[in-house]
Formats: C-alpha cells, sequence, structure tokens
C-alpha cells in the first residue's frame, strides 16, 4: 500500500474529509481487531513488522500475511 500508483479512474476525486472518513469507517468497521493493530502499529505508530511480531510472540510472516491482509480489504472497500 506504500506509494502504489492508481490506474483506475481518475474523474472527480471526493472532498479530502470525505476521502478520511471513509478510511476511518473501514479501518474500524472492516478490519479484524488483529488486522486493525497490526496496520495502525507499521503506518501509524512507524514500528516494523520485526518489532510487532516481537511484541505479539509470533513470528514476522504471520505479522506480514496479516497485514498484507488488512492492506487488501482496505483497498477493496475503498475502490468504489
Amino acid at each position: 500500500m506504500k506509494n502504489i500508483l492508481y490506474d483506475g479512474y481518475l474523474g472527480p476525486r471526493l472532498p479530502k474529509q470525505v476521502q478520511l472518513q471513509r478510511v476511518q469507517r473501514v479501518i474500524q468497521e472492516e478490519l479484524t481487531p488483529l488486522q486493525r493493530q497490526t496496520l495502525m502499529a507499521y503506518y501509524f505508530y512507524e514500528q516494523n513488522i520485526p518489532q510487532i511480531a516481537a511484541e505479539r510472540g509470533v513470528n514476522k510472516s504471520t505479522v506480514s500475511r496479516t497485514l498484507k491482509r488488512a492492506e487488501n480489504k482496505l483497498k477493496r472497500y475503498l475502490k468504489y
């Protein structure tokens, strides 16, 4: 999800406030608690994957998969 180019519809965009509300709603309502925590730790608290894994006592690949699933779900819900 970091700096990916958008090659879909490039017509009129929603106002920034509306976009922010949509992202917040999807994060709160559509992600599982673990996906939400992982996404928040990685993007908002700027922890890296090994730090998150050590904090939770799981493998780095588990954190990576959880993060990828959260990103995909977020992208899918915000697509339309």
